[in-house]
């Protein structure tokens, strides 16, 4: 079992930045692909980013692309949502997920491909 905790959330104005982490316990997550979505209110969960086990391949949804890094530290268990030039329409809880693999190289981007989920934490941008 992997257990995940988000923090990092909070509420900030549009434009800034704001950093999300994601603390793995129970196992090591170095050969678990690692995601983050998102849920807004009155909406489905939607993929957000992905990275693959090393960290050399990641992969973002339009709505992000060039505004959000996802990143990883296997040595600390920890996986990284860098958000800049943040918008209202980012407004939404953010879930961690860990995805078991055998591919080093995979990036996953469908609820259906992980395995465990964190609680999520709410980012609130206000205009």
């Amino acid at each position: 079992q992997v257990q995940l905790v988000e923090s990092g959330g909070g509420l900030v104005q549009a434009g800034t930045s704001l950093r999300l982490s994601c603390a793995a316990s129970g196992r090591t997550i170095s050969n678990y692909a690692m995601g983050w979505f998102r849920q807004a209110p009155g909406k489905e969960r939607e993929f957000v980013a992905a990275i693959s086990w090393s960290g050399g391949n990641t992969y973002y949804a339009d709505s992000v692309k060039g505004r959000f890094r996802i990143s990883r530290d296997n040595a600390k268990n920890t996986v990284s949502l860098q958000m800049n030039s943040l918008k209202p329409e980012d407004t939404a809880v953010y879930y961690c997920a860990a995805a078991q693999t055998i591919h080093t190289i995979v990036v996953i981007t469908t609820i259906p491909g992980y395995d465990y989920w964190g609680q999520g934490t709410q980012v609130t941008v206000s205009s």
